[in-house]
Parts: structure tokens; C-alpha cells; sequence
């Protein structure tokens, strides 16, 4: 049997989301779909031909592994699971992703603890009304308010 090598780098999120899908419990393909999106909130759908490249690439790497196989519907329907490589290789992503975020937010609780303390800002003055020029006697309105219509020029049918 072949030494599995460990995870070089950072693991990108796609991979991150299946290997998390099949910790709690083994799946088909459809289902590690479905849970990716889930645990994405949405934001990262995976097409079939993306899914299964992946899953080849982490049943070849030992991270992942082929359980069952069951025809449903005249489809073929292929289970995995979590090898005991892949749960070692996402805790120690999930324990670097975690180190990095708390890193992000001592670095966000620094930067807030040397701005300068933030005061309420002057309101702006209300506009300035403007002088509105007189109207012009053409466009005055008649006594009453009510404005003038002008006469219809073409019969109406009907009337």
C-alpha cells in the first residue's frame, strides 16, 4: 500500500465542504451535493462533473473513500466516506482556518482600538431656502387656484 502524503498548503473550499459533508455521515454523490450547498449557505454549488473529479482526486489522495454502490432508478448510486486520513487532514484544516481567523479578528480589534474615538458629527445645516423668482403673468394661476384648460380643439366622438 502506498504512503499517503499529507496535504500541502492551504485546502480550497470546495474540498473543505465535501470532506465536512462526509464527517457525519457517509454519502452518494447527490447528497454530498446537496450538503456542500447547505453548509455554503448557498454559495457554493457543485456540478456533478466538479463533485466526482473531486471525489476521484480524494479517493486517489486516501482522503475519501467508495462504501457502497446501489442501483436507484435504473442510476447508479455510489456511497463514500471519510478515511481516517481525510478526518486528520479536515481537523488540521479546520484548526489552521480557525488559528487564521483569530488571527483576522485580534488584527480587526487592534486596528478598532487605535482609532480615534468616534463622535457624533455635526449635523449639516438645513438647506437654505432659495428666493423663487415672481411667475410671469402668462403662467399665473387663476384667483381660486383652479387652472385654466385650454379648449379642445377637435370633436370628440359621441358627444
Amino acid at each position: 500500500m502506498a504512503a499517503i502524503l499529507p496535504i500541502v498548503g492551504a485546502m480550497q473550499e470546495p474540498t473543505l465542504l465535501i470532506l465536512t459533508a462526509l464527517a457525519a455521515e457517509d454519502r452518494h454523490g447527490y447528497g454530498v451535493m446537496q450538503e456542500v450547498e447547505r453548509l455554503s449557505e448557498g454559495r457554493v454549488r457543485l456540478s456533478a462533473g466538479t463533485l466526482y473529479r473531486a471525489l476521484d482526486r480524494l479517493v486517489g489522495e486516501g482522503l475519501v473513500a467508495g462504501t457502497a454502490e446501489e442501483v436507484v432508478d435504473g442510476r447508479l448510486r455510489r456511497y463514500y466516506r471519510l478515511t481516517e486520513s481525510g478526518v486528520d487532514a479536515l481537523a488540521l484544516e479546520a484548526e489552521r482556518r480557525r488559528t487564521q481567523a483569530e488571527a483576522a479578528l485580534a488584527a480587526l480589534r487592534a486596528a478598532r482600538s487605535l482609532d480615534p474615538p468616534r463622535t457624533e458629527r455635526a449635523q449639516p445645516a438645513p438647506p437654505r431656502e432659495r428666493a423663487r423668482p415672481a411667475p410671469s403673468p402668462e403662467r399665473a394661476k387663476p384667483a381660486g387656484g383652479a387652472r385654466r384648460r385650454p379648449a379642445r380643439t377637435h370633436p370628440i366622438p359621441g358627444t
